[in-house]
């Protein structure tokens, strides 16, 4: 059997970052560290962080007055923010980047006077914290049909923004339906998406191609996992999201000669070995890598943890 690897896959840059903080934030300030909810999108992750001192809560009430708060790579509202202020909590800010940019970019269509409409799942986190970042009605939808049933006239000026882990198929369906209903739509250009969720989805298509299975390591919490696979059943292939080798049914490799394995943004690359492990007990296997598109973004650190290591715990913003 050959086991062929996707490339790009496994972490992006606002995920090392976002772990990074948190282990630094240990480093500099000792445990416990509180982070308001899963910091990102992985339960192996989380619990890793969870041994080393990081205690994970839902709610900022949950945390105990004056201890250091790392808001998760999703980003939060503003009204998390003030909360923090009022209970003077000191906090760090993990949102990725990507995200960040996307709430800019919805705030100046506010200034610019139009109707921002954010194209995102309903529930996810990272949509909570950019309608709770814009100071201005938002409108969410996720498919054609939320587009047309958007209660504005032809003429409305419309922005659009998007969740970052979404499908660029599916982003560019919204957006033209968009274009087709109003007269007056701006927004950012499709490949303006996060860059990790583009190519790991470009990735997988090519993987998928030359597979008779593939494995999608990641959290069904993911939702840029959840549409890696999605993308393998769309190309016809079998496709599975397994959190790691354990959850491998050997039927699954009846008839197979070809496995393909990627990895969604949060998983980590040990979850990776643990599949192609796994597939190499069940039956003998080489393994191979595509040639993909090299990544090499980085984001820089909070300023609190770029200080020398003597600093001091960061007041309350």
């Amino acid at each position: 059997m050959q086991i062929v690897l996707a490339n790009p896959r496994g972490f992006c840059a606002g995920v090392t970052r976002a772990i990074e903080i948190v282990e630094r934030a240990l480093e500099r300030f000792g445990a416990p560290v509180y982070v308001r909810h899963e910091i990102v999108h992985n339960k192996h992750v989380v619990d890793q962080l969870r041994s080393k001192g990081a205690v994970f809560v839902d709610e900022l009430s949950e945390i105990p007055p004056g201890a250091m708060t790392i808001f998760s790579a999703h980003g939060v509202a503003r009204s998390v923010e003030e909360e923090a202020r009022e209970r003077s909590l000191p906090t760090i800010d993990a949102t990725c980047p990507l995200v960040t940019k996307v709430h800019f970019q919805g705030r100046h269509y506010v200034k610019a006077g139009r109707t921002v409409v954010l194209i995102g799942h309903p529930g996810h986190a990272e949509v909570i914290g950019t309608i709770g970042q814009i100071d201005a009605p938002i409108h969410l939808v996720s498919t054609q049909d939320d587009v047309m049933a958007l209660p504005f006239d032809a003429d409305t000026p419309i922005a659009y923004i998007t969740q970052t882990t979404l499908s660029i198929d599916d982003t560019r369906t919204v957006i033209t339906a968009l274009h087709e209903r109003f007269g007056n739509v701006v927004g950012p250009e499709v490949n303006d998406i996060c860059y990790a969720t583009q190519n790991r989805q470009t990735a997988v298509r090519e993987l998928a191609s030359i597979s008779d299975l593939v494995l999608v390591v990641g959290a069904r919490n993911s939702s840029n996992s959840m549409r890696l696979r999605e993308i393998g059943t769309e190309m016809g292939v079998e496709s599975h999201l397994i959190d790691d080798g354990s959850a491998i049914d050997p039927q699954w490799l009846e008839n197979v000669g070809t496995v393909g394995i990627t990895a969604g943004a949060s998983a980590p690359d040990e979850l990776v070995d643990s599949v192609i492990a796994a597939l190499k007990q069940l039956r003998p296997a080489t393994v191979s890598e595509l040639d993909g598109v090299k990544e090499t973004i980085q984001f820089r650190l909070p300023a609190a943890l770029r200080r020398p290591a003597t600093a001091q715990v960061p007041a309350a913003e």
